[in-house]
């Protein structure tokens, strides 16, 4: 059996970090740490000619394509900053549609036929390269033998360096396409989407004249992210977290997260020291990570970045998933991203905080002040609101997963029903534009604390929601519903391209009521009535009460709201007429190129559940009837001990008949998992995951049923694998 080493290795490790605790800061400043592994503008005003950095620079601030001609120069001093760091190697670094990240590294050396070699990096090198693509997936675009792909670098993400195993890789962040120009990757139809953004809202600026001096406006983006930590003497115990990522059974300990001790409680010592650790990995990345502290479950931790430019924060993001995952085993620890790792606790989530800003600064939903009279911001306003309410379906595309339909709706997470949250200052302001001209703004009050040492507070005009899955906080409005394991970019591409859509729309209506040279008067006439007829058409989408109150499901089906289950239906979505029109007006995805995507995530769905259904099948056979059988040996020698001693053992015997019966009901619905997953093939792929969702799935929660209750009837000695209560404890 596992569970005795194990467990006396897990606490034989936790024991050892906490009395040699690693420190990761090298008595070194942050400041002197920060950014250390980055091509950043500092360093490219060192390495770089006035003229070529003055270029580069307005490329990467403009967000436009690398002038001609300066190429070489950039490479080259790319190369010898890298080389100066101890790099032996380049890489285009991408994110293809696996969810992942992907690199092919080429050397820096190159033979010159005399028997040496040079350390060359050209400019061709630097912005294209030529990954074999057959192997990733394309949604059925591409044949497998049709294998050439392209990388374009992305300038206005920095390029950085890594250092893993002894080895050190200049990592260039690009796009990932087909030889046909398809987008095969996450970041192509995110930067497409960060245009149309621009685009978009630049006319509401130049509408209000606010445009001066503003030359692109920008998404950006703070991510939160959370995450489980295990001993990684349990995780190499447990089959399912090694193929899955999650337990696929497990019988709730006594104490779970009643108590709800462990958020914000004193951070374990072995788990300060990966803590640390990870952050100062991050900080040479200039990932500016500036939160960190324990979650609701035991065992479960977050930590968030500072916002950034769109595609930056979403670069970023995958590095930051990455470090986490390496660092972890340096602390005998493994990090689990996964949505829901462990049953009836807290499941992990990935908030994303989303705000626009002008490149001159700007916050453009920044309420500010007596935001009654900040016209600009409520337009702002009204067209999230619009783009959420006609488009909460793909909102939840966006984020449908296998993972993700164990997390949403339960312990924290929102339900699969968008909502908007504004809070009591802003929902006041819409239902006075929806009757007419607004008059006020709700004021902050302060907190009085009783006492005299105590200083008075100032408390916000309004509480926030947790359950709310889009809630506005303050300055930005935040997606709660996103997975842990999501690569952020996907749900940010779909969020710039509905809210661009929705300021189209408002643009073209506000230009069309005020002509060509709009006075102020009509200017406020018409944003009134445009506003009001928005407020109007889309408020059913605005909800401030408790998401996760029973009675809500029905309201929103009242108000009709979409609410979609589960994962195939949300992906489902992606393959409507609506969609393909939105994504083409917008220029983020062409119909090829959004029908792959409907093709690979339903593939994925497909996969991962069937993965964790043969896992389980084989957990069973190979782990859990054995040792229930072993259980039953134990109590029948029992009984007959008990007989031949004379004494009534009538209550051992119904043990038994209940025990033998729990094995029987596991077998059949063993075998019955089984045959559900030999006879799920469909040509669609779309029926294929409905088919799996609707068979696979409960077969495998009544299988986890039997095998947690059969858990809680075995002895601890016997059981074969680590049990909730020592991977949640020991940490």
């Amino acid at each position: 059996m596992h569970t005795p080493s194990t467990r006396r290795d897990a606490v034989a490790a936790m024991n050892a970090w906490e009395e040699s605790f690693r420190s990761c800061c090298e008595g070194k400043p942050v400041q002197d740490v920060f950014a250390k592994d980055v091509f950043t503008e500092q360093v490219m005003q060192q390495r770089l000619p006035k003229n070529v950095y003055r270029k580069l620079r307005a490329s990467m601030r403009l967000g436009q394509a690398l002038p001609n001609g300066i190429a070489d120069v950039v490479a080259a001093a790319m190369k010898d900053w890298a080389v100066d760091h101890g790099a032996t190697h380049y890489t285009h670094w991408f994110q293809p549609l696996t969810g992942l990240t992907a690199e092919k590294h080429d050397a820096f050396l190159v033979p010159d036929g005399s028997g040496a070699a040079l350390l060359e990096f050209s400019g061709a090198s630097l912005i294209q390269g030529e990954p074999d693509a057959s192997s990733f997936p394309s949604g059925g675009t591409r044949q497998t033998f049709e294998a050439r792909g392209y990388t374009a670098w992305d300038c206005t993400s920095p390029v950085f360096i890594r250092r893993v195993g002894g080895a050190v890789t200049m990592c260039i962040p690009t796009v990932f396409v087909s030889w046909t120009g398809d987008a095969l990757d996450k970041k192509t139809p995110l930067l497409r989407s960060m245009d149309a953004m621009n685009n978009a809202t630049m006319r509401i600026l130049q509408f209000f004249g606010t445009d001066a001096g503003v030359s692109r406006v920008n998404t950006t983006i703070g991510a939160e992210q959370e995450y489980f930590l295990v001993d990684r003497n349990f995780y190499f115990a447990r089959p399912d977290l090694m193929a899955c990522g999650r337990t696929l059974i497990g019988a709730m300990p006594a104490k779970g997260q009643q108590l709800d001790d462990h958020y914000f409680g004193s951070i374990p010592t072995r788990v300060q020291g990966f803590m640390a650790e990870a952050d100062r990995e991050l900080y040479r990345l200039g990932v500016p990570v500036e939160t960190r502290h324990n979650e609701v479950a035991p065992g479960q931790y977050e930590i968030a970045s500072h916002y950034e430019t769109a595609n930056v924060a979403c670069d970023h993001q995958m590095v930051l998933m990455e470090t986490l995952q390496r660092i972890a085993p340096r602390y005998g620890l493994v990090c689990l991203l996964h949505e829901k790792p462990f049953a009836g606790v807290n499941g992990s989530g990935k908030h994303l905080n989303w705000s626009i800003a002008t490149d001159t600064g700007v916050n453009l939903l920044d309420p500010r002040d007596e935001t009654h009279t900040n016209m600009q911001f409520l337009v702002f306003l009204c067209g999230v609101i619009r783009a959420v309410h006609l488009n909460s379906d793909l909102l939840l595309a966006s984020i449908a997963s296998a993972a993700n339909d164990h997390r949403l709706g339960a312990n924290e997470a929102p339900p699969a029903i968008i909502s908007i949250f504004l809070g009591d200052m802003l929902m006041d302001i819409i239902e006075q534009l929806e009757t007419g001209t607004p008059q006020s703004t709700i004021k902050k009050a302060k907190l009085d604390l009783g006492a005299l040492t105590l200083p008075q507070i100032p408390r916000h005009s309004g509480d926030r929601n947790r359950t709310s899955p889009f809630a506005f906080t303050g300055n930005k409005f935040e997606f709660r519903a996103v997975g842990s394991t999501a690569a952020i970019a996907w749900p940010a591409t779909i969020l710039n391209t509905i809210v661009a859509d929705s300021l189209v729309v408002i643009a073209d209506e506000l230009e069309a009521a005020t002509g060509a040279k709009p006075t102020e008067a009509k200017k406020l006439s018409a944003v009134k009535r445009v506003l009001k007829k928005m407020i109007k058409a889309h408020k059913p989408v605005l909800f401030s009460g408790d998401n996760y109150d029973e009675s809500w499901h029905n309201e929103a089906q009242d108000r009709g709201l979409t609410n979609l289950p589960s994962a195939p239906e949300a992906i489902g979505v992606l393959k409507g007429k609506q969609v393909r029109d939105l994504f083409k007006r917008q220029g983020v995805l062409s119909r090829v190129e959004i029908d792959s995507r409907a093709s690979i995530y339903f593939e994925k769905y497909v996969k991962q559940v069937l993965i964790e259904a043969e896992t389980l099948v084989s957990m069973v056979r190979t782990m859990v009837l054995p040792a229930a059988m072993h259980q039953q040996t134990d109590i029948a020698e029992t009984i007959a001990a008990t007989e031949a001693a004379d004494v009534d053992c009538q209550e051992l015997r119904d043990m038994l008949e209940h025990h033998v019966e729990m094995i029987v009901q596991l077998r059949a619905s063993t075998r019955n998992l089984d045959h559900a997953i030999a006879k799920n093939e469909h040509a669609n792929v779309g029926a294929h995951a409905m088919q799996v969702c609707s068979q696979v799935v409960p077969t495998m929660e009544r299988v986890r049923d039997l095998v947690d209750e059969l858990e809680i009837h075995t002895a601890e000695s016997i059981w074969p694998m680590p049990s909730y209560r020592e991977m949640l404890a020991i940490r």
